[in-house]
């Protein structure tokens, strides 16, 4: 979905397709097939954008076979669908029984995670739309904060810094402008926005900035205005905002709120949760650690990484950090230019919710997503920009 912003540049709306993952490009072909043009005619829409997460088998064979890509390229076209962002996080597995911290491996000091993110940004280059020039790529922040040590960050850093000279080359290659943004996620090492200042002044290039994710920027209990603010301020890009809600219990002393956030403590991902105190943000690794005994404060609000749905927060007495979101957008948007131009949607955890609120059949997750993108245009409508065919 495009839009135009007030001072007349276009941006972007898309939707992850990390919710229905596929590890081949077979697998993939399938998803476009069977998920994505049926969200797409949900919404009425001629052309819906979606965020391609792509596994490394997948990238693999499209950046090997140029007939491949093609065919792709081919296949959007035909079903109405358009891609200008990646999510470029999970590298293999996240369709597994049990991700959890699989998915930070391999990290920006392991060879495997650069050779995968240039694969990605070429085959990127070549499914772009005849139309748009600039690409987004969100990426793995850093890595996992334990065992990572000095060595690991110089290697991370000087990775970093060739993938910069290999985005400047395809640019000079193909004229396509492809920029990788930092993801920030908490348990990580750079796990809030003003984590990122630092490793992003050292790097030192437009090309690589930060994703901003508005479920991890909420369960970090970051203000949005001055974290955004500060980016600005150390000219930082937003290669891309992530669209997404975390989990909110105001009371979580009270029993009957520790039964409910009991029922978002699941075995695939890692859902970290964070309370804010007066000495400093403390928080687990995952929910089911907060809610063992004493391990985390209660006495003031917690936050849970869970990707709830945009559009329907959890009964009482839980909600979603929607309004966290409304912020964040405010901000990237509601100014006199856009500080991204590219917005995905990334609800993933629809099969991970609790039994009852789980989507049946596919015709239901069709529905789910479709409502995501529905408020997150009236949100984008609101702030003054245009919804374009």
């Amino acid at each position: 979905m495009r839009f135009r912003h007030p001072d007349g540049s276009t941006v972007h709306l898309a939707y992850c397709t990390n919710v229905h993952p596929a590890e081949t490009l077979d697998g993939v072909l399938a998803q476009l097939r069977d998920h994505c043009e049926p969200v797409r005619r949900r919404l009425g829409r001629d052309r819906l954008g979606i965020g391609l997460w792509l596994a490394k088998d997948a990238a693999h064979a499209l950046v090997t076979d140029p007939s491949a890509l093609r065919g792709l390229r081919t296949e959007l076209d035909r079903r109405g669908l358009e891609v200008v962002t990646l999510n470029g996080f999970p590298y293999d597995g996240f369709g597994a029984e049990e991700v959890k911290y699989r998915v930070y491996k391999p990290d920006w000091a392991d060879p495997e995670r650069l050779e995968h993110t240039t694969a990605l940004a070429r085959v990127l280059a070549g499914l772009l739309p005849d139309d748009v020039t600039e690409g987004s790529i969100s990426t793995l922040p850093l890595a996992w904060r334990t065992a990572y040590d000095d060595h690991r960050a110089e290697t991370a850093r000087g990775a970093l810094r060739t993938l910069a000279e290999r985005l400047d080359a395809l640019a000079e290659l193909t004229g396509r402008d492809i920029r990788v943004g930092l993801e920030p996620e908490p348990g990580c090492i750079v796990e809030t926005t003003a984590d990122a200042l630092a490793p992003l002044a050292a790097i030192g290039h437009d090309r690589i900035g930060i994703c901003v994710d508005t479920c991890h920027l909420a369960t970090s209990f970051e203000d949005p205005l001055p974290a955004l603010d500060a980016l600005t301020e150390a000219r930082v890009p937003v290669v891309k905002s992530q669209l997404s809600a975390a989990l909110h219990a105001e009371n979580p002393h009270l029993p009957e709120v520790r039964e409910a956030l009991a029922a978002f403590d699941e075995p695939r991902f890692l859902h970290q949760t964070r309370t804010a105190t007066a000495a400093g943000l403390r928080g687990t690794d995952d929910l089911g650690q907060a809610l063992d005994g004493e391990a985390l404060p209660d006495a003031s609000p917690w936050r849970a990484h869970f990707h709830v749905p945009l559009h329907a927060a959890p009964a009482a007495p839980l909600t979603s950090t929607l309004d966290v979101l409304k912020g964040a957008l405010a901000r990237l948007l509601g100014g006199p230019h856009p500080l991204t131009r590219h917005l995905e949607v990334e609800t993933y955890t629809w099969q991970a919710l609790p039994a009852e609120l789980r989507p049946r059949a596919r015709s239901q997750l069709t529905e789910g997503i479709a409502a995501e993108l529905m408020l997150a245009r009236d949100l984008l409508t609101d702030l003054g920009l245009k919804e374009l065919p």
